[in-house]
């Protein structure tokens, strides 16, 4: 007998206790004997749990004062998309390239990054299934609906990211603007889950791959393209500097735009997470099967180092380099979005619930109450005298500037310990041992694996 047989076994033979009358009973009695309790149902329901639990000492001593800080000029938005990931790190290109231009406002375009995501993502998903369908991975096991039910949301990694740049540059936001779809991408997201859904179904039918393959990349290409335009394979670039002076360069291909304005050398960072569970040591590598966008690119990995470390990398970029750090975070617990704030002890719900919210960052990712869904970018930094000892963090956020310090978000220490998950750094930041560690084999974690979870 398999455990999963006698698991269900033992379920079918255990006797439930019902929620009787008696219970629910007891349940109101002891509710209404704590006067708090009451207090704060007529709070809760007239005023929400954040505005009940906000707590007032702690937000006013949450400042917006950095001791470093990388001005990026106005925040961008991603209106109602899931395309944070390409908004950060597009956030820390445009600095780059605004340096070169010689000018403080400007923007790339985060809908030219989707499309060629997308695209390939389309092709990556087909060859993958394809696969395990011929390797047969049965339709109804966990990998395979994890797959589909996960296929064509707009999430992604830094990784990710820098193999769409790589291999297809970069373009002014002007030459390729926002388009209904780009900005609410919800329908177009379902009916290319759809046409990917269907392949997959004839793939189990014993259609032939190659057609299938072709046929289906085709037909999602034909809807990006409906959906966000055709992009342009080369353009005239000419502009006008802070200075006034007038600049024209002539005709250029996207990647020679990139890898002309673009030249912090991005594409040699390495992602560092904070994996808290015992079984994946630090200073190890990890890798998630079937995580990718590109066929051919670079594999999303990471490197797992304790949070401090991540800590000090981010510091040390935005002191001695000067430009915007990206990380990924987990960014609902303790966020003040209005006033734009995180700090662990923000809000007192503890106190309204009369329960204690015990679980540490471990327990979290483990049990499913925390994983990285949301990137942006560090802008600034507070220090301690000492020089080293972080305080206080200024992101950049890619939800508009009407929240927020005009956008900007100010994270408390503790809280990048406890909801900070992954920071892209230079390699060369990295000590020998762990130099050593990105050439050794990644413990590979399975595609369902928190460490997976997209921006």
């Amino acid at each position: 007998m398999t455990d999963a047989t006698a698991a269900a076994a033992t379920a079918a033979t255990t006797e439930f206790a019902s929620l009787s009358e008696s219970r629910l009973a007891d349940l109101r009695e002891r509710f209404d004997a704590r006067e708090a309790n009451r207090i704060a149902m007529n709070a809760v329901t007239d005023s929400g749990i954040d505005k009940t639990a906000r707590n007032f000492d702690r937000a006013r001593s949450l400042q917006r004062r950095f001791s470093t800080v990388v001005d990026n000029g106005k925040v961008t938005s991603q209106a109602r998309s899931g395309r944070c990931w390409l908004f950060s790190s597009l956030n820390v290109a445009r600095f780059v390239a605004k340096k070169n231009l010689g000018v403080k406002d400007f923007e790339f375009s985060q809908s030219y990054a989707m499309y060629y995501d997308k695209l390939e993502r389309v092709n990556y998903f087909l060859q993958d299934v394809a696969a395990l369908v011929a390797a047969g991975e049965p339709a109804d096991s966990r990998l395979m609906q994890h797959l589909l039910h996960d296929v064509m949301g707009d999430g992604g990694q830094w990784t990710m990211a820098l193999n769409v740049y790589t291999k297809y540059g970069a373009v002014p936001k002007d030459l390729f603007p926002e388009t209904a779809s780009s900005q609410n991408t919800g329908q177009m997201n379902t009916n290319l889950r759809s046409v990917l859904r269907q392949a997959v179904a004839r793939l189990y039918e014993g259609a032939d791959v190659e057609s299938t393959v072709a046929e289906t990349l085709a037909a999602a290409h034909r809807v990006l393209t409906i959906h966000l335009g055709t992009p342009p394979t080369s353009f005239d670039w000419e502009w006008t500097d802070d200075e006034g002076d007038f600049h024209r360069v002539g005709e250029i291909t996207p990647v020679e735009f990139w890898n002309r304005y673009v030249d912090a050398g991005l594409e040699d960072y390495v992602c560092l997470v904070d994996d808290p569970r015992k079984e994946h040591p630090k200073g190890t590598k990890i890798a998630i099967e079937h995580l990718g966008n590109v066929v051919g690119g670079t594999p999303t990995e990471y490197l797992n180092v304790p949070v401090d470390f991540m800590k000090d990398c981010a510091r040390r970029i935005m002191e001695e380099q000067g430009i915007p750090v990206w990380f990924g975070a987990d960014c609902h617990p303790m966020m003040d979005r209005t006033n734009g704030a995180w700090a662990t002890d923000l809000f007192e719900y503890g106190r309204v619930y009369d329960f204690d919210f015990a679980m540490d960052k471990e327990e979290r990712v483990r049990f499913a109450d925390s994983a990285m869904n949301h990137a942006m970018a560090f802008v600034g930094v507070d220090v301690a005298d000492d020089g080293t000892t972080t305080r206080r963090w200024r992101v950049e956020n890619s939800w508009g500037d009407k929240i927020a310090d005009k956008g900007y978000f100010t994270m408390s220490d503790d809280w990048f310990s406890e909801f900070v998950y992954e920071v892209a750094v230079p390699k060369s930041y990295l000590p020998k041992e762990y130099q050593e560690a990105l050439a050794a084999p990644a413990i590979a974690l399975p595609a369902w694996d928190p460490m997976g979870a997209l921006a």
